[in-house]
């Protein structure tokens, strides 16, 4: 253990505190409790726990030692070294709170180009400056709508088709509010697709609908009807959305929804075991005055320039519990540049290549995998973007360890969040994915059947 002071230096402090020694300091704690002796081993140097240190992560599996067809939320896309090399700078390792402008124009414009971009990116009209992920960016979609109608609409409906993590995420948020119901995503609801099961619980008491786009099962559903509908009863809908879809699909915007969130790990930032990611928040003009979170604007300083602020709220709206709008008092700025530089690297048609990267090669390997024996796609007649389920001859479980042996890490075994979908596998497709490592995977899942 490393302690910075010298006996002379903590000799002169206990002097000032008026006793002679150390033990001195914890006579009012019981006798049993101040030093208890712990089974600690012998202190290594540097060098030492270095090395051992290092032999413990060998034993982690990385994407960077196994081909990857794991999503289902966080995906293994390629990072532009630039992305990291400019994150590393200096100027921003700054405090997270930007709340003196005239010593945070670089935090505060970054951000602001996050927001910019962000809108861009989804067509809605206004981005916060990023909640931690997109599970708890879901949920406070659900406590901006209860807010905006003052608590007086008790309702949240939410597919089931929405990613199983962000959903129980919303429902810890909605613990806190007086007599809010949770619904349409029981398991009785199913899995299907079928929107009149959500369009029966829409009434004049819910608040906020919410759907995944694409789903969680990779699917690409047209929600025109659904948003008419929930409108129709005065409610709000919220997407959940993949970033990466958006270079090719139609965006939130243009489907009027109000509300449109989303993770924006995709954005250049590494699956890290799960964190920290980031979490988007979007919305249209009329509910800015409840958006949670920061919001960074531009202006003019005295002398013309320039300038970027905090703007709409107080600083007491982030730190003092009675006057917030939100739970979350930061956003994560380093996670948000990280997306800001990604984009700004790839440009828009770049960002559309990586799209259809992703597309192309998942719907290789759909038709690759479904030509192997007892394999087929759960889903045929729903279109896709990279993610898609297939359904197994054994326990995906199974299939996984076999495929793990031989350098793949296999898709997600829906079947623990979903105890239906029972041999049920599903499998995401990036751009690092090449027609070789399909190619390579099938023969795997073909030798395993054969097995």
């Amino acid at each position: 253990m490393f302690t910075p002071h010298t006996p002379q230096e903590i000799e002169e402090m206990l002097k000032v505190v008026g006793v002679e020694t150390i033990e001195e300091l914890f006579e009012k704690v019981p006798e049993d409790f101040r030093f208890p002796e712990l089974d600690l081993p012998e202190g290594l140097s540097e060098m030492a726990i270095s090395a051992e240190l290092k032999e413990l992560a060998s034993g982690n599996a990385t994407t960077e030692d196994f081909i990857s067809f794991l999503g289902a939320g966080a995906y293994n896309h390629y990072i532009p070294a630039a992305v990291d090399m400019i994150l590393r700078r200096g100027e921003f390792y700054t405090a997270y709170t930007p709340y003196q402008p005239e010593v945070s124009q670089g935090t505060l414009q970054a951000i602001f180009e996050f927001q910019s971009l962000m809108t861009e990116l989804t067509g809605m009209d206004v981005s916060n400056a990023s909640h931690y992920d997109g599970a708890t960016a879901t949920a406070e979609a659900a406590n901006l709508a209860y807010h905006f109608f003052r608590g007086k609409r008790k309702k949240i409906v939410v597919s089931r088709s929405v990613n199983p993590q962000y959903r129980e995420t919303l429902r810890t948020y909605m613990q806190g509010l007086e007599n809010v119901q949770v619904l349409g995503d029981e398991p009785a609801a199913g899995v299907s697709g079928d929107l009149n099961k959500l369009l029966a619980l829409t009434d004049k008491d819910t608040a906020l609908v919410i759907v995944q786009y694409p789903d969680f099962f990779g699917r690409i559903i047209d929600y025109t009807k659904l948003i008419e509908a929930a409108h129709s009863q005065g409610a709000l809908v919220a997407f959940v959305f993949n970033p990466t879809a958006l270079g090719l699909l139609k965006p939130p915007g243009e489907f009027d929804v109000d509300i449109a969130v989303g993770d924006g790990q995709p954005l250049g930032i590494p699956l890290s075991y799960g964190g920290p990611y980031l979490g988007i928040f979007t919305i249209k003009d009329k509910y800015v005055r409840k958006l949670a979170g920061r919001l960074v604007g531009e202006t003019e300083d005295e002398t013309g320039k320039r300038a970027y602020v905090l703007t709409l709220t107080a600083r007491e709206q982030h730190i003092r519990r009675e006057k917030s709008t939100s739970n979350i008092c930061t956003n994560q700025g380093l996670m948000a540049l990280a997306a800001t530089v990604y984009l700004s690297l790839l440009g828009k048609s770049g960002f559309k290549q990586v799209a259809e990267l992703c597309y192309q090669k998942a719907h290789y390997a759909a038709e690759q995998i479904s030509k192997v024996k007892g394999y087929d796609l759960a889903f045929p007649e729903t279109p896709f973007f990279h993610e898609f389920v297939v359904s197994t001859p054994e326990p995906v479980s199974m299939i996984n360890a076999h495929l793990q042996e031989h350098g793949f890490l296999g898709g997600y075994d829906l079947s623990l969040d979903y105890p239906e979908m029972k041999n049920k596998m599903l499998i995401a497709v990036t751009e690092k994915i090449t027609k070789q490592d399909i190619d390579d995977l099938v023969a795997v899942l073909e030798e395993a059947h054969h097995d």
